[in-house]
């Protein structure tokens, strides 16, 4: 837990115009970089055939449906 009143000795100078001169605060990123935890692996892309036809067959169902109804409504 941090105290709201530092210890005055420890806190960094402040410069006139309120900066802190370099080297008197902790850099702001680690100096380790790559991946934390395994990568997931690589999912497939795209559709399969299965849902491409079952979709096919629901469109060409509703066109078929329209096109019978304009039918209806024209005769």
């Amino acid at each position: 837990m941090t105290t709201p009143d530092p210890d005055p000795r420890r806190t960094p100078e402040v410069e006139p115009g309120g900066n802190v001169p370099p080297g008197e605060t902790p850099p702001a990123e680690g100096g380790t970089y790559g991946i934390s935890h395994p990568e997931p692996p690589e999912l497939r892309k795209g559709w399969g055939a299965v849902p491409l036809v079952l979709i096919m067959a629901v469109v060409a169902l509703v066109a078929i449906g329209l096109i019978g109804m304009l039918v209806v409504l024209v005769v």
